[in-house]
């Protein structure tokens, strides 16, 4: 009776903490996933106290209980496949391998949680039954005067063995893809969580030993609990103090008052003259050289009066609008509508793709813009003599950033000016302002990042931008 009420206070443990898990980060789907988790714990441990209670309840009550409580074990794979399904699916699409990419999402999907869940529910069903286990026995722990119930298994108890033995096979899937994901914190925890779930597997089937009692997963619980929630709470603990630092580092836009105002309202509506005659001109009887010209103003006047009515909200609410964007999407549309800078200056801009998505949280006519603005300052940088006129654009991830790379082949940039190009009215053209690269500054630094120039020679720039990569929990 003593043993039994120690496993079931054991067994309490992991629902205790997780229930705290689930309150402190309300919201996050990835806390609901490892409360779902842990409760089918502690249903296991509250399986494995029952065989303890000889004496206090008979034989057939304690079977009855045996099998209603095995719905935790049983249950187990279904919960590890959902809990990897939502940080993989939903919070890491960032992933080297395209190859791997795609593998990862052909296993980890809804239809294959709809099966396992499905097969998980016959087998706790076949379980209820004597097909799964037919009763309870008495059996003497080895090296012990200690009694307790173990289970005799039906002629189908194979298929329980089996299901659990899916269990590991999950497992090694999960820690094989934490290798994969790029976000340093998501890959610690996956990695922690898989480790932790072989431990606990480990000690799990000690269980169908006889002689050696069922104590041994009370132990392997015990671990698992605190070291899974202490990871978790690790996890969001240094996303949430990284967001803070990037959020200590914005800098609100100026506020340009009523004089910017009235200067965005006078554009947008010689903005509409030009949306006006362009359509007019597509739809007239023009050479399809010509026309293809019209489309390529009527985007570039898109993306200006989609970044003037964005300017517009940003001066009336004093903040950007974000969603989840696609980094990808955005430095392809930058590039095509820059297409006619590089035509006129000779230049070729290569896009390397590492990733198949690169999502983060963005307004993304601001960025089209930045992206924009650099490449067209860098398509003229190329004084005449320079033959070799090539953009390179590339991005990268570290831990929880996104790093994105302009490089390239032009005249540089002089060292001691390599800050002060971000400053206000600094240019080196007759014509220019001086003010792209300032608002490039303050759009990034609005997105929580930083750009900055790394390098810089005769033979060519590299600017790097910096910008967070999208949490996955709610802050």
């Amino acid at each position: 009776m003593i043993i039994a009420f120690l496993i079931a206070i054991i067994g309490i443990i992991p629902i205790v903490l997780a229930i705290c898990v689930l309150i402190i980060y309300k919201g996050s789907e990835l806390a609901f996933a490892l409360f779902l988790y842990m409760l089918s714990i502690s249903f296991w441990q509250l399986d494995i106290a029952v065989l303890y209670l000889k004496g206090v309840l008979s034989e057939e009550v304690i079977t009855w209980l045996f099998r209603f409580f095995r719905v935790g074990p049983t249950f187990m794979i279904p919960l590890v496949f959902y809990l990897a399904y939502v940080l993989i699916n939903k919070h890491t699409t960032n992933i080297k391998n395209r190859s791997f990419h795609k593998f990862q999402f052909s296993i980890f999907n809804l239809k294959v949680l709809s099966f396992l869940v499905g097969w998980s529910l016959i087998v706790y069903l076949i379980n209820m039954t004597g097909l799964g286990i037919i009763g309870v026995k008495e059996v003497e722990i080895v090296n012990s005067n200690l009694n307790f119930y173990f289970p005799e298994y039906g002629p189908l108890n194979f298929l329980y063995l089996f299901h659990t033995s899916s269990f590991l096979i999950l497992i090694i899937f999960a820690f094989i893809i934490s290798r994969q994901i790029q976000n340093l914190y998501l890959k610690n925890f996956l990695g922690t969580f898989s480790y932790c779930s072989l431990l606990l597997f480990i000690f799990g089937l000690l269980n169908f030993i006889p002689g050696t009692g069922a104590l041994f997963s009370s132990l392997g619980t015990i671990i698992f609990s605190v070291i899974i929630v202490f990871s978790f709470v690790k996890l969001n603990t240094m996303l949430t103090v990284n967001y803070n630092r990037l959020m200590e580092r914005q800098k609100k836009l100026d506020n340009a008052g009523n004089l910017a105002a009235s200067l965005v309202h006078e554009v947008k509506n010689t903005l509409q003259i030009i949306n006006g005659y362009s359509k007019l001109l597509g739809e007239s009887h023009l050479p399809s050289e010509d026309k293809k010209m019209t489309v390529m103003i009527q985007k570039a006047a898109g993306q200006m009066e989609e970044l003037l009515n964005n300017y517009t909200k940003l001066l009336k609410y004093k903040s950007i609008e974000y969603k989840m964007v696609d980094l990808n999407e955005i430095i392809e549309q930058s590039i095509e509508i820059a297409a006619e800078f590089l035509q006129r200056n000779a230049v070729e801009v290569f896009f390397d793709k590492k990733y198949t998505t690169l999502k983060t949280y963005a307004n993304d006519a601001y960025l089209k813009q930045v992206f924009f603005n650099l490449i067209k300052n860098s398509s003229e940088a190329f004084s005449k003599e320079i033959s070799v006129r090539n953009i390179m654009i590339s991005t990268d991830i570290q831990v929880d950033r996104i790093f994105i790379h302009f490089t390239d082949t032009g005249k540089g940039i002089p060292a001691d000016h390599w800050n002060s190009i971000f400053d206000p009215f600094t240019t080196s053209k007759n014509e220019g302002l001086g003010l792209g690269l300032p608002f490039v500054k303050n759009i990034i630094l609005e997105h929580r990042g930083d750009i900055n120039v790394v390098d810089s020679s005769s033979k060519g720039t590299h600017i790097q931008i910096i910008l967070p990569q999208y949490s996955f929990s709610s802050l």
